[in-house]
């Protein structure tokens, strides 16, 4: 070990000016052992800074090098494991926690020796030494005496030693022994002669110290006398302050009467000032006034002043009963009497409030001065605006009632229901009775076209015997105006429209009448009542503090949960009172739609869009509002409604028959669906959305198409393309005169299929005008095809130039006239007057005419040139033929 202490001062630490003063073999716990060497280190110049080094010999030669070094001052707490046993294990806690096994316990316990001491001389650090011996810390560690003395030496040796013992000379120091030596020049040269003299010196020096120390020995014994003459004066004073302080102790013992006495005057004031205070705070916060307590039990809750003062009175007890009554409050008489008294002025107070209400909500129930016999002529809803004024005065008293009692609360709102549910069932039932009437006609029209008897101008019963009776009207009416196949008979009926007109009207006045009705009804239930509809941002409310049975408090905060809970069911509350007193509207509203539907099954299509306003209306202004959900409902069945008459009208197309005996013509149900879509679209054009009428327009069309091929494949009279031609048309031009942007797709189907049946019935009913002459030039194309040249065409026996003028002498001008003079009149046969297409078939014809006489020009051009050969007619002739064949007709 001391080679090797050795070997690292000369190889590491010399070069760096440091001194190993420390040195422990070791490897690192739980590891593979590998061993290294702990070193403890000073440097040689100030400041001193000591380290520990870690050392491992290099892999590569036999020389060690410097692995990581920590300082001193980091480290924390040096753990040794056991003070009391044997144990090679320690560890170091620096930035963090290194665990080592020394080779031997005498090694690790020099070591920690040597920082200890390090700590001690340079730092003053407060390090943690754990599970160390306290004999270890205080005095040169024994275990170096067990060990032998070359490992004691070579681990803390005489360099330890040596640093102990060792003192810098002072500056002062320094200066004198060069003074010394200066004046004995031969202090250098003879060290033994420099000794000699300097122990004469002092000799010399002791001997004077000596004599100085005999001549002062007089001084002495005066300075003894004079401190025997102080103490002497001191035990005087002594016994003077002695006196005094038994003075002094007397004064203080009345001090502490006096004190004593001062606080507890002091006290006393102290808990009268509190007492003060909590009798002003019970009679500030716990008393009623007399005007506040006549007012509960006998206010007037009929006039405005009564009602005010009522209000006033009822805040100010409440505000009395839910005072914050601070501990120990509850348990003085007088408290507790005011709390009874309170409790006996609410529930009068809220007897007498319940009482008053009932029989207002009684007498609104049964009386109702404003009856539906006044609103016939216009067909308008009684407005209750003037109730819902009175009543909102109480507005105030019912939310009082609603946090005080909370029964009779409850008990007012099913009060209130019960009586207004009655009310309005009656004014509804009525109202909707008269909407029905004038969606028949008038009372005498209805008398006229339903068989009804009497007099009377208004029709009673309930809703069934009113849609008994105007069933049968509404039969004869659906035989005119509910099919797509009836419309393209009566397209020209001004009756039609203005009935239709007239339903749009009604059902627009029954649904304005509704939605201010359920709104202002909705919209005083929440004020009156006192129910949110809308949440609001609140911050919760700190409750007061009560005392519990074990005489401490406890503190009442609602958590915002139970805050949004309480919103939650007071809107579906609102909601459930709409639905007790609304309960017969939606039941009317069906029943109105399905009248409607019954006189007309196109009046689908107005309710379809007054609807939709209305809900998107309602929607806007609250979409969880009663009117909102229940016309959300009834649309769901105007849509039903509407899908059913789309379904009917496609099941209608394909159930059409045709007559075998007349021509065609323009379908029915193809004129019905121009009048449908023009009727659609005059309706659908200030609607808010129109997916419904796109997808029913899509469905329609495509059933058009179908059938239309089907009635063209099954007509005997009509030829198949003209039926195709036709209608293809006329639904091409209904399209392209509405515009309607989902049809665009059919729009240029249909053109497709009127250009292309067009062309395949001009081509078919034009033929080969010129049947010989055609089957002569078709042999000599199929010649060319052959192999044959053009210009040798001629030579051919069948198709030389003799044949080819005797086929031109058969076809004069003359002939060819009377051919195309047929064909117009075939043709007018064929097609029909309302879409006036026989012009365009004709310059169609023409043209196709002209086609084939310029191939046969360009045959007889290129297969027998310079002939001379050509038709008997030219396309001059042609063109007078045409125009004076139709001129003639």
């Amino acid at each position: 070990m001391t080679a090797i202490k050795h070997a690292l001062q000369r190889d590491i630490f010399t070069p760096n000016d440091e001194r190993l003063l420390g040195i422990v073999n070791v490897c690192k716990a739980g590891k593979k052992k590998k061993n290294c060497f702990l070193c403890a280190t000073v440097t040689t110049e100030r400041p001193v800074q000591v380290k520990v080094v870690k050392v491992k010999k290099s892999d590569k030669g036999d020389f060690y090098k410097r692995q990581q070094t920590w300082e001193l001052r980091d480290l924390t707490e040096v753990d040794a494991k056991d003070a009391s046993k044997e144990n090679p294990e320690f560890d170091l806690h620096f930035e963090k926690v290194y665990r080592w096994v020394a080779s031997s316990t005498a090694e690790k316990n020099s070591f920690i020796s040597c920082i200890w001491k390090l700590n001690q001389r340079y730092l003053r650090k407060k390090v943690e030494f754990v599970n160390v011996s306290s004999q270890l810390l205080e005095e040169l560690p024994k275990a170096e005496e067990s060990v032998p003395s070359g490992e004691s030496q070579s681990v803390a040796g005489g360099d330890e030693d040596a640093l102990d013992d060792y003192q810098e000379l002072s500056t002062r120091e320094e200066q004198d022994i060069e003074g010394m030596m200066e004046m004995c020049e031969y202090a250098v040269s003879n060290a033994e002669a420099f000794a000699e003299q300097l122990s004469r010196e002092l000799q010399v020096l002791d001997g004077a110290n000596i004599q100085s120390i005999m001549a002062s020995e007089k001084q002495v014994n005066i300075l003894m006398q004079l401190l025997d003459e102080a103490l002497g004066e001191v035990d005087t004073i002594e016994g003077k302050l002695s006196s005094y302080e038994e003075m002094l102790q007397s004064v203080k013992e009345q001090m502490d009467q006096i004190s004593q006495s001062n606080r507890l005057i002091q006290i006393s004031n102290t808990n009268n000032v509190k007492l003060l205070d909590e009798i002003q705070f019970l009679v500030n916060y716990m008393d009623l006034s007399k005007g506040h307590v006549r007012a509960l039990q006998e206010g007037d809750l009929t006039s405005p002043k009564g009602i005010e003062a009522c209000i006033n009175a009822s805040e100010a007890l409440s505000q009395c009963m839910n005072v914050a009554l601070r501990p120990g409050h509850g348990k003085l008489m007088a408290v507790t009497q005011q709390q009874l008294l309170f409790a006996e002025l609410r529930d009068t107070f809220a007897r007498r409030l319940t009482n008053h209400l009932n029989n207002v909500f009684v007498h609104q129930g049964h009386d109702q001065s404003s009856t539906l016999s006044q609103h016939t002529a216009e067909m308008s809803l009684p407005k209750h605006s003037p109730l819902h004024r009175d009543l909102l005065r109480y507005s105030k008293l019912m939310e009082w009632l609603k946090n005080t009692h909370r029964e009779k609360y409850e008990g007012l709102s099913r009060t209130y229901v019960d009586y207004m549910s009655r009310l309005y069932e009656r004014e509804i039932k009525d109202f909707f009775e008269v909407a029905k009437i004038k969606m028949a006609g008038t009372t005498k029209e209805a008398k006229g076209k339903f068989g009804l008897h009497g007099s009377s101008g208004k029709l009673t019963g309930s809703t069934s015997s009113l849609n008994k009776l105007t069933v049968q009207g509404a039969n004869s009416r659906r035989s005119q105006s509910s099919s797509l196949l009836d419309m393209g008979n009566m397209s020209a009926s001004d009756l039609d429209v203005a009935d239709r007109t007239k339903f749009d009207k009604i059902f627009e006045q029954v649904l304005s009448e509704l939605e201010p009705l359920c709104l202002a009804e909705q919209d005083f239930i929440s004020k009156f009542f006192k129910l949110q509809q809308h949440p609001t941002v609140t911050p919760p409310l700190a409750q007061p503090e009560t005392e519990d049975t074990d005489g401490g408090t406890q503190s009442r905060i609602p958590p915002q949960a139970e805050h949004r809970q309480s919103l939650s069911s007071e809107k579906d509350l609102v909601r459930l009172m709409m639905n007790k007193i609304f309960q017969s509207i939606e039941t009317e509203l069906n029943s109105l739609i399905a009248l409607g539907d019954k006189i007309d099954s196109f009046n689908s299509l107005y309710m379809l869009v007054k609807m939709s306003h209305h809900v998107w209306t309602a929607e806007n202004v609250d979409p969880a509002s009663y009117l909102s959900t229940t016309l959300g409902n009834v649309l769901v069945t105007v849509k039903r409604n509407f899908d059913k008459c789309i379904s009917g009208q496609i099941r209608q197309m394909e159930e059409v028959k045709i007559s075998k005996k007349s021509k065609v013509g323009i379908l029915l149900f193809v004129a019905g669906f121009e009048e449908f879509a023009e009727l659609a679209e005059t309706i659908f054009r200030v609607a808010e959305r129109r997916g419904d009428l796109d997808k029913a327009y899509v469905k329609l069309i495509r059933a058009v198409f179908v059938n239309v091929e089907k009635v063209a494949n099954e007509s005997q009279k009509t030829p198949r393309d003209v039926v195709m031609m036709e209608n293809f048309h006329h639904i091409f031009s209904t399209l392209s005169r509405l515009k309607i942007s989902c049809l665009e797709a059919e729009r240029r189907e249909a053109k497709h299929k009127y250009t292309d049946h067009l062309q395949s019935y001009v081509i078919n009913s034009l033929g080969q005008p010129l049947e010989k002459l055609n089957h002569f030039f078709e042999g000599v194309e199929a010649r060319v095809a052959q192999g044959v040249r053009e210009e040798e065409v001629s030579y051919q026996l069948a198709f030389n130039k003799q044949e080819l003028r005797k086929v031109i002498k058969e076809y004069p001008g003359k002939e060819v006239k009377k051919g195309l003079d047929n064909l117009y009149k075939k043709v007018d046969k064929h097609l029909c007057e309302e879409e006036s297409l026989l012009q365009v078939v004709w310059h169609s014809m023409q043209d196709e005419f002209i086609r084939q006489y310029k191939h046969f020009e360009d045959l007889i051009g290129r297969c027998y040139p310079g002939s001379g050969i050509t038709m008997e007619f030219t396309i001059g002739d042609m063109l007078e033929y045409f125009s004076s064949i139709a001129q003639s007709h």
